[in-house]
């Protein structure tokens, strides 16, 4: 017994063995560690691949083109988007179909849409087997995840566009413009013997030009200002002869010339300018549109620059005008509608709003035509749509409030989202003028928009309570240079004194930041870009 507990005793104090003995320990729970570490980061990897997918299910099903994103963008409210949890759940199980290495796989989507949000949500939920975590009870690891990607549809947008066509709009486009008009227009010659240059005179005779004591020659009592700005201007040119009483002055032929007698133009005017010289016209060719200023053919005019400005495209001008800007930025179908609102005395529905904006300017059935033929509305006192005499645009924008039935936040093609593009010189002037050739009433004095007088004083505001923005286009107007101040009470006058005031009568219109001036035909272009531009970007962060 004696020598048992000698042993014993041998064996505690005995060290040699020690450093094997507590490694034998240490080795269970280091080696349970390294075995947890491998298998916890063979599921994390696993993880990120089913992440990976989640990801691209989640913004694959919401991406433009999408069968998701073109089902809500036609939804015409809130709610699920069935089509796009199909194609995230195809897209997440096409990206996992050649990866193994784990089990009980599940998988759920949901894409709906707000408003013009569209919101996507893919979550899974995977087990992936271990090795060295078995020792401790376990036979796999539960991994999972979510993924959340949200998009902006695009908004439904209706741009109604209010286009001042009175008087002044008929200006021509740019100051050489003005040049050769006023070098040959013999209309007010008396008095304004520089030259007029307002292209816009009254159709009817003896309507606003008379041959005793106004015209330059003898005219037929017609206005030739705009007829003249329709033609060529060297045939026009041509056509001229010196004035026997006034070598300084011009006139159209009316009279035997050399014995022969092929032009008696003056009897005839204006039709005479474009009748076949066998028939004692001038055989000029006319054009109802003029889109490029300095050309042979025609004078510009500010209402031929703004349909330009509709029309262009970048492969036939070198740059793109509104409409093309509006088609090239169309990521649904018909997202966009425009409609073209003139007015004077009164607002007309001129072209009202479609969708089809991509058509032939020389198809008359289009919007197209009808912006390039633009200045064919300028006040010639004959369109009873219009009316004549002043420019009332207090009284066109209260139209173009009615005119607006609903108002909505452009999330689908029953709730669009409207603008008001007002394009105007701003002069607003209440007279009136009877169509055709008719009596005139009202001031003959220009006032501005919000003047308290006014019949409407206080339109845009009510127009943006209605969350409306107004978009304004100011086309400055131009000084009248010499002033008569005996003509119509020194209308002039009144209209020169009244320009400082028309910059921040429009700014007081126009929404915060939508206040745009441009003045030539290129200037005029890119503001209307610019306005359509600012307009979709400023829907897509409101909604």
């Amino acid at each position: 017994m004696s020598a048992f507990f000698t042993a014993i005793t041998r064996l505690f104090h005995d060290k040699s063995g020690n450093v094997a003995f507590i490694f034998a320990l240490i080795c269970i729970p280091v080696v349970s560690v390294v075995g947890c570490a491998v298998d916890y980061s063979m599921a994390t990897r696993m993880r990120v691949k089913l992440q990976a997918a989640a990801d691209a299910a989640s913004v694959a099903s919401i991406s433009q083109k999408s069968p998701g994103f073109i089902q809500a963008a036609a939804m015409t409210g809130n709610g699920t988007v069935s089509v796009g949890i199909t194609d995230a759940d195809n897209v997440f199980d096409g990206n996992m179909a050649a990866i193994t290495g784990y089990s009980n796989l599940t998988r759920s989507s949901v894409v709906t849409k707000t408003g013009i949000q569209l919101s996507s949500t893919v979550q899974f939920s995977a087990q992936v087997p271990v090795t060295f975590m078995k020792v401790l009870g376990y036979q796999n690891l539960t991994i999972g995840g979510t993924s959340t990607s949200s998009a902006s549809l695009p908004p439904y947008l209706d741009f109604y566009l209010a286009l001042d066509v009175s008087g002044s709009m008929g200006l021509p486009s740019t100051a050489a413009e003005q040049a050769r008009l006023a070098a040959v227009n013999p209309d007010n010659y008396v008095q304004y013997p520089t030259g007029c240059t307002l292209a816009c005179h009254f159709s009817p005779q003896n309507s606003a030009c008379t041959d005793t004591g106004t015209q330059g020659y003898p005219t037929n009592n017609f206005c030739l200002g705009y007829v003249i700005s329709r033609l060529s201007q060297s045939g026009y040119t041509n056509l001229l002869q010196t004035k026997t009483s006034n070598p300084k002055q011009q006139q159209l032929p009316s009279s035997i010339v050399n014995g022969v007698s092929p032009y008696t133009i003056n009897p005839g005017l204006p039709n005479s300018l474009t009748a076949p010289i066998p028939y004692g016209g001038g055989g000029l060719s006319a054009v109802s549109s003029c889109p490029t200023a300095g050309t042979d053919a025609c004078i510009q005019l500010r209402l031929d620059a703004v349909g330009f400005a509709l029309n262009a495209t970048q492969s036939a001008n070198g740059t793109d005008g509104l409409f093309a800007v509006a088609q090239k930025s169309e990521t649904v179908t018909n997202q966009f509608r425009i409609g073209l609102y003139p007015f004077i005395e009164s607002l007309y529905a001129y072209f009202p709003l479609t969708s089809s904006i991509n058509g032939s300017p020389t198809n008359s059935s289009t919007i197209n035509y009808a912006a390039a033929n633009l200045a064919t509305l300028l006040d010639t006192n004959v369109n009873s749509n219009l009316g004549s005499g002043g420019t009332h645009i207090d009284v066109a924008m209260n139209s173009m409030n009615a005119t607006i039935a609903s108002v909505g936040d452009g999330s689908s093609p029953t709730s669009t989202q409207p603008y008001v593009f007002l394009i105007t010189d701003g002069a607003q002037d209440p007279q009136m003028k009877g169509v055709p050739n008719g009596g005139w009433s009202g001031s003959n004095h220009a006032t501005v928009l919000n003047d308290p007088s006014n019949s409407y004083p206080n339109i845009c505001q009510t127009i943006k309570n209605r969350n409306i923005i107004i978009s304004v286009l100011y086309i400055p107007y131009q000084p009248i240079s010499p002033v008569n101040s005996s003509f119509a009470n020194d209308e002039d006058d009144a209209a020169n004194n009244n320009i400082p005031n028309i910059p921040p009568s429009l700014q007081a219109c126009a929404s915060p930041g939508f206040f745009y001036t441009a003045n030539a035909p290129a200037d005029i272009t890119a503001a209307l870009n610019q306005m359509f531009s600012h307009a979709l970007s400023v829907a897509r962060i409101t909604n």
